[in-house]
């Protein structure tokens, strides 16, 4: 296929120019009816395209026309049998995923890690999570993914389980045997979705883990604004449909579900134009990010206090492969945490980091950096070693998960359940009715159905305590919690 046309955003710019009378939305009619500071920042350009599914530029709900043959050239460049843009990220593309293949009642095998838009999926299909626990890292106080033998185990316990979900590559970069893992599932008879959200570029590197599409995974939602140049909130869902497990009709019919009818076609024509450039010059500008990574990599590993895993981590179950660009800075042995060490990156160099956590912070290399922004980072933390290190002054490292927590009614069930308002402190024992998380990334810790123990109570405190972002309750300073009603027997 020819990778240099752009059939949708070649469209917008062509009607734009056409100098169309618009008497429909958006009301701001090309920028006219816009605040002029706005206005004025945002430019014309983008406001011309700021458009709806009107006959010439085609219906993201039932393409036909441009966005047909965009997500034709993009299921092209990504190796997929079918792609479906998303517009409302690749939340909305995993929800789609799994509201695809589950139906009420039905079992899905899920990491404990997932991103929290895989439990609201799970709520809205009324479905029920069986959980395998992702390996930890004790070196590093991380969670990696889940293994091929415990998906094994999970599919002999659950055959009648309709789909395995994996995380590939994980927040961290780091991946599982997906493959191994996906030829596991199919043995099964069972469909493999995988969250892809930090993937979009691993398919065109060979020196990058390998896809989805490529392991031969049944569905992947696929964040392309976080490392594909596309704009923020759009992302992709790659069908491949080889074996026959995935209907793309259900699929086209879902997502429909899902997304916004005004759809954004500045969002739209953005992962177009980022379909081309990965398609185009994926490889060179992977090529140069891979290299601005390692050399980060080594030089921070050279800075007392710092550590960068690389892929001397590698060759456990749960460590078959490793995406560079994203780099991990182990700051234990300086004596703070991770949080402390991106407040001080954004107050003395206003340095934004990606995620921080007790010991560690994420920082994520992509095409957009330049031998500047890495050098600025450096001297950052050249500066941060110097002020912090101090021989033997190292914080403990105590990996505090807490055991994965006894499942007493499906989420759907607890989410729309009758429910009180308790002290969170003394919730130990009841039957929580709504999401604790840690954002980034969005990992649960607790979920609606889920029975609240003293061991999660001491976690979340101490998360909260030291300032990490704990989310998810409508009390956002968590000392209430929202509980299942417990009826009093009638004798």
């Amino acid at each position: 296929m020819d990778h240099q046309r752009t059939p949708l955003f070649s469209a917008l710019k062509q009607h734009a120019a056409a100098g169309p009378v618009q008497f429909h939305i958006p009301g701001h009619k090309k920028g006219l009816g816009t605040d002029t500071e706005f206005r004025e920042f945002i430019g014309d350009n983008a406001l011309a395209i700021d458009l709806i599914n009107i006959a010439p530029l085609d219906d993201l709900h039932q393409p036909t026309g441009v966005i047909e043959e965009a997500q034709q050239l993009a299921a092209d460049a990504f190796g997929a049998d079918y792609t479906f843009f998303s517009i409302q990220g690749t939340s909305g593309a995993i929800m789609t995923m799994v509201m695809s293949v589950c139906s009420p009642g039905d079992k899905i095998i899920v990491p404990r890690n997932v991103h929290k838009s895989v439990m609201s999926a799970i709520i809205f299909a009324g479905a029920k999570p069986v959980f395998v626990s992702p390996a930890q890292d004790e070196n590093l106080g991380i969670d990696h993914g889940i293994t091929t033998s415990s998906v094994r185990r999970a599919l002999e316990r659950h055959p009648d389980a309709k789909a395995v979900l994996v995380i590939n590559p994980t927040y961290f970069g780091v991946c599982a045997h997906l493959q191994e893992i996906v030829e596991l599932a199919h043995s099964f008879h069972v469909p493999v979705l995988v969250d892809e959200a930090h993937g979009v570029h691993i398919h065109f590197h060979e020196e990058l883990p390998m896809s989805a599409m490529e392991a031969g995974a049944d569905l992947a939602a696929t964040s392309v604004h976080k490392l594909g140049g596309s704009m923020t909130q759009s992302s992709v869902l790659n069908l491949n449909a080889k074996n026959g497990y995935i209907n793309p009709q259900r699929v086209q019919t879902i997502i429909s579900m899902l997304t916004t009818t005004s759809t954004s076609y500045v969002l739209l024509a953005s992962l177009d134009a980022a379909r081309r450039n990965l398609a185009l010059h994926g490889h060179e500008m992977i090529q140069e990010t891979l290299a601005l990574a390692h050399d980060l990599r080594s030089k921070i590993n050279e800075i007392p206090g710092l550590y960068s895993f690389g892929r001397e981590i590698l060759g456990g179950e749960a460590t078959f492969d490793l995406d560079p660009t994203k780099v991990t800075i182990h700051v234990r042995h300086l004596g703070i945490t991770g949080y402390e060490t991106e407040n001080w990156l954004r107050e003395h160099y206003r340095i934004e980091v990606e995620l921080s956590d007790m010991y560690n912070i994420l920082c994520i290399i992509t095409p957009g950096d330049t031998k500047e922004s890495v050098d600025t980072l450096l001297a950052a933390l050249r500066e941060l070693s110097v002020t912090y290190y101090k021989e033997n002054n190292a914080n403990e490292l105590v990996v505090k998960i807490p055991e994965i927590p006894h499942l007493s009614l499906i989420p759907r069930d607890a989410f729309y359940a009758d429910t009180e308002v308790i002290p969170f402190k003394e919730s130990a024992g009841r039957i929580i009715a709504e999401f604790i998380y840690v954002y980034p990334p969005g990992i649960p810790i607790l979920l609606p159905g889920e029975v609240i123990s003293q061991s999660h109570i001491d976690y979340i405190v101490d998360h909260v305590e030291v300032g990490l972002p704990v989310k998810g309750p409508e009390d956002r300073y968590i000392n209430q919690v929202k509980v299942i009603v417990e009826a009093n027997p009638i004798f």
